[in-house]
């Protein structure tokens, strides 16, 4: 009978746990079978032919069909890599200053992590086919605090151009999500987005939005609960 009641006990717990998986998009970041991947920018280390590749990307808010976005995946005990493969005939890139926040007028790719679905905080980083990282933290619903910056050395990115666009490999320390309480038992509550800079208008950027999931709101918005999925290490 005690087995029994410890059974029950334990589903429920697991239930309990990870009721937040059911309904959510989910992707699964495999192990790195070899040696620590070394960032380059161009995603040809041998490792990445064994990660799981997400290639569903759309526009939520468009009527036409998104250009082709690859991602993919890898982790091992220090750190999480992420490969983008961006399809752009026209990369638009707006440097004007060294301030960070330029990087938002610019064509790039993003990953949004929150520790729940409060998202008091969560955690953007927003980076460029140059390389360049526009990292910030946020509370809901939007109030933006710039001036956060992702831990020091718990971050690389780089990126190359290709006759399609460009391709981006970072790599994000674990400890680094540990600490910001957003890996959890081998989970990660994430946004996995890219904007898509059509030209400049008065100023201002026209931006289309991508996204591996329809957030189902009226308009554009990365910046709500509905719009993230769950990234689970194998």
């Amino acid at each position: 009978m005690k087995r029994i009641f410890d059974s029950i006990l334990f589903l429920t717990f697991f239930i309990f746990q990870h009721q937040h998986l059911y309904g959510q998009s989910v992707y699964t970041i495999k192990k790195n079978p070899f040696n620590a991947i070394t960032i380059n920018g161009k995603g040809d280390a041998t490792a990445w032919k064994s990660a799981n590749t997400l290639t569903h990307f759309i526009y939520p808010w468009e009527k036409t069909e998104a250009p082709a976005t690859f991602f993919a995946a890898l982790y091992d005990a220090n750190w999480l890599y992420l490969l983008y493969k961006v399809n752009d005939d026209s990369v638009i890139t707006f440097s004007n200053t060294t301030e960070k926040r330029e990087i938002g007028r610019s064509d790039r790719v993003e990953i949004f992590f929150k520790v729940d679905d409060k998202m008091t905080p969560y955690y953007c980083l927003e980076m460029d086919a140059t390389g360049r990282i526009f990292d910030y933290r946020a509370d809901y619903y939007r109030q933006m605090h710039y001036e956060w910056r992702w831990p020091t050395n718990q971050l690389t990115v780089k990126t190359s151009k290709t006759k399609d666009g460009y391709t981006l490999e970072a790599a994000i320390s674990i400890p680094s999500l540990k600490t910001l309480g957003l890996l959890k038992d081998n989970i990660l509550q994430a946004g996995i987005f890219r904007a898509e800079c059509t030209g400049i208008e008065n100023g201002n950027p026209l931006l289309k939005w991508i996204s591996w999931i329809d957030p189902k709101s009226a308009g554009p918005d990365f910046h709500i609960p509905a719009a993230f999925g769950i990234l689970k290490l194998e």
